[in-house]
């Protein structure tokens, strides 16, 4: 898989934005991807080294539509840790 195949898009929540400030970034990443790939991913993609890497699976949510019941999708999360001496991830587009 391709780096930019890997990684989807950065989650922005509250919980998210505040481990900004221990440089970790959470992102949305592709189900089958591990850890050493995104860890790969994030560090071509952006320039920066990566320390660690913890990944969430989270489940669909059933959802109904009157009788009719389905599952969202499932997804994959990645809080990627950075090291100290790394330059930060620009997620909100500052200058």
């Amino acid at each position: 898989m391709e780096a930019r195949d890997i990684i989807l898009r950065p989650v922005i929540t509250e919980a998210s934005t505040a481990l900004l400030d221990d440089k970790r970034y959470t992102f949305d990443v592709d189900v089958r991807a591990t850890k050493t790939q995104v860890k790969k991913a994030i560090e071509e993609i952006f320039d920066v080294t990566v320390v660690k890497v913890n990944i969430m699976n989270v489940k669909g949510k059933l959802k109904r539509q009157g009788r009719y019941e389905g599952y969202t999708k499932k997804r994959r999360k990645a809080i990627v840790t950075l090291s100290a001496d790394s330059k930060e991830i620009k997620l909100f587009g500052e200058e």
